[in-house]
């Protein structure tokens, strides 16, 4: 199993959740992509044992998750794996928090499933008004696939290889996650929601957070309506 942790200007997060992603049983690998970062990101990381792979200017998530599975790829080809190692992506800002993401792994692990999503505490989900985001990407994923997520925009997700190479290219920047669940479910793939103790940063209600939702929303809505004809049969 190979973490992969997309981070923008996440230093003073990072080594902690470097770190606990390193203490998860069946975890050999933990790559942080550095996705333009303007601070220490990068150096942290390193810091913390983790393999970096950087952008040099911002490129969005969904770009650093295919970098991040990219680097992973390379390490297993240059240690001649005979099976490739499957995929959880973390959030840099858990810290802590990310040692509880076993759950995760162990339906993927086991073959009982192609994808979990982590189903966070109601405490631990950003607040400052995304409900909007979160109304859009719910209602889209279930006009599209009849299934009704619990938390659409979770970005704490493991994969078998096998289903991300099947789900690439990933949609563009924060339509990652609502295209992911809506093309799985399209491609027939075994998609299980999980509760998981993870806590994030809580989303501020300042300008800048508020126009971070205007992007979000936008993405999302880009991601929908990419994939209004991909209902499932």
């Amino acid at each position: 199993m190979a973490v992969v942790v997309p981070a923008h200007d996440e230093a003073d997060r990072l080594a902690a959740t470097v770190a606990a992603a390193r203490g998860l049983a069946r975890v050999d690998l933990v790559v942080v992509v550095d996705d333009g970062s303007t601070d220490a990101t990068a150096e942290v990381a390193r810091a913390a044992g983790a393999q970096v792979r950087g952008h040099r200017r911002r490129r969005g998530k969904a770009a650093a998750m295919e970098t991040g599975a990219g680097a992973v790829a390379d390490a297993d080809r240059r240690e001649e794996r005979p099976s490739p190692r499957h995929l959880l992506f973390l959030d840099a800002d858990l810290q802590d928090s990310a040692a509880n993401a076993a759950p995760l792994i162990d339906p993927v692990a086991g073959g009982r499933a192609d994808m979990t999503i982590a189903v966070l505490p109601p405490s631990a989900t950003p607040g400052g008004g995304r409900g909007f985001v979160v109304g859009l990407a719910r209602r889209g994923i279930e006009q599209r696939t009849g299934w009704t997520p619990t938390q659409p925009l979770s970005g704490q997700r493991c994969l078998t290889r096998s289903a991300f190479e099947r789900l690439r290219p990933l949609a563009r920047g924060f339509g990652v996650e609502t295209a992911l669940t809506v093309d799985a479910l399209v491609a027939g793939l075994r998609v299980v929601e999980v509760e998981v103790e993870l806590a994030h940063r809580v989303t501020g209600t300042d300008w800048r957070s508020q126009l971070h939702r205007v992007r979000q929303y936008g993405d999302v809505a880009a991601a929908l309506a990419a994939r209004r004809r991909k209902r499932v049969t």
